[in-house]
């Protein structure tokens, strides 16, 4: 028997996997066993950063709507979110910089840091 970690959605599974050759059959089938692990920190926005701006669902990041370090007036859209094949924007909370926490095409879950305005 082999050993293996796999992480699937985020969760950590322990599994063993029996290593067959030729006509040998298995003995046993595969389990797989839940692994213990420590919940992932929420990202930190850098000291002094801001106002952090959080995902409001999870989804996919379609597009980031300026460059880092751009000035944003309230209400602009910032980010496209993609969910359940629907396009979802993002506005800025507030007037100022933007400092993106992410990048186009990355799955984040409900309450991500996104970006950081100040």
């Amino acid at each position: 028997m082999r050993k293996f970690n796999i992480t699937v959605n985020g969760k950590n599974y322990a599994v063993e996997v029996e290593e067959i050759g030729g006509d040998a059959a298995v003995s046993a089938p595969v389990k797989a066993v839940p692994v213990a692990t420590a919940a992932p920190a929420p990202a930190a926005a850098p000291v002094g950063a801001g106002k952090p701006v959080n995902s409001p669902m999870p989804g996919l990041v379609k597009k980031l709507c300026f460059a880092n370090g751009a000035t944003v007036k309230e209400g602009d859209t910032i980010i496209i979110l993609e969910a359940m094949k629907m396009d979802t924007p993002v506005s800025a909370p507030s007037a100022g910089v933007i400092t993106y926490s992410t990048s186009e095409g990355t799955n984040v879950d409900t309450g991500a840091v996104l970006c950081t305005i100040a």
